[in-house]
């Protein structure tokens, strides 16, 4: 299970919370945090105006601020995602057992030309990945977190040179966890950069998520100027990767393993209502340099994990 660190203090001033909290620990109860989230519907223009989810009935969407909520405080994520929001199953709870959601960020890295895309070997490309992880997961140990295989395609890189979409999915298992991990990517390729959509849920939920995901990938799109196709290759920057990097995570390993795949850290979901003073114990114990798995003593027991 990814590690727990769960707050909202600054340096400066976690101490004389974590002080407070241990005379008065206030638990946030389920009810209380879904009223504090913001859902939004129908026609969505992200932030920055790159480009626009146009949501049917079945699709819900928070904001930036509240996909942070959800993922530290919900979902026991690291704090820090810079992300363009969240999507969410309508008829789902995002704190349910069975809730997934998707992660949605934008990289402008350049134009990514797709010159590559027919010749890809996927089952080779798979291959090369399985091969890199022993030094990425030596990285994931020293930042604290469980190693992390690659066990398969849990659906093969598919990439429709007319729309410039590419989506595939990654079964993944984590070193801490009985379960494996269904991680389904969707990128959307525009003029600067590419859309990034990430859903992460349970392998035994990747019918439901394939059949999700196909209509996420039809209604999202880069607004006029932003497409494809409005790429200016006078003055347009190119991007230093392909399909293929794309696909296999080029990106992380040339700006830091966590530096733009932080949705691959988002393994089983467990919903964490801590205490403010759990929460500081946990961040305390952390910075004091023992061990991040200790329990904290204001954890409630009755925490449903899955």
């Amino acid at each position: 299970m990814i590690k727990k660190i769960m707050a909202a203090f600054t340096v400066l001033g976690f101490l004389a919370n974590f002080a407070a909290a241990q005379d008065a620990p206030a638990k946030v109860s389920a009810e209380d945090f879904l009223a504090s989230i913001h859902f939004q519907s129908g026609k969505i223009n992200l932030p920055g105006s790159v480009a626009t989810l146009d949501l049917p009935p079945a699709f819900r969407y928070v904001d930036p601020e509240d996909a942070e909520k959800i993922l530290v405080q919900g979902w026991g994520n690291p704090p820090g995602n810079k992300t363009l929001g969240m999507i969410f199953p309508a008829d789902v709870s995002p704190i349910q057992k069975n809730s997934w959601g998707v992660v949605v960020t934008y990289e402008k890295d350049g134009h990514v030309k797709d010159d590559d895309a027919d010749s890809i070997k996927y089952d080779e490309l798979l291959k090369t990945m399985q091969e890199s992880e022993q030094a990425n997961n030596e990285e994931r140990k020293k930042s604290g977190y469980p190693a992390m295989n690659l066990v398969g395609w849990a659906e093969q890189p598919t990439y429709d040179k007319q729309s410039h979409k590419l989506y595939w999915a990654k079964n993944i298992r984590f070193a801490d966890s009985s379960d494996n991990t269904l991680n389904y990517n969707v990128r959307v390729l525009g003029r600067e950069g590419v859309l990034v959509l990430n859903a992460v849920a349970s392998m035994n939920q990747i019918d439901e998520i394939k059949q999700q995901m196909r209509s996420v990938n039809e209604f999202s799109e880069f607004t006029a100027g932003n497409r494809y196709n409005d790429f200016n290759d006078k003055t347009d920057k190119v991007a230093e990767y392909g399909i293929a990097a794309l696909v296999a995570g080029g990106i992380a390993a040339k700006l830091g393993l966590f530096g733009k795949l932080f949705a691959l850290l988002l393994a089983f979901k467990k919903v964490i209502f801590l205490a403010f003073a759990g929460a500081g114990s946990y961040i305390y114990r952390f910075f004091k340099g023992k061990k991040a798995d200790e329990p904290s003593p204001t954890t409630p027991t009755d925490t449903p994990e899955q």
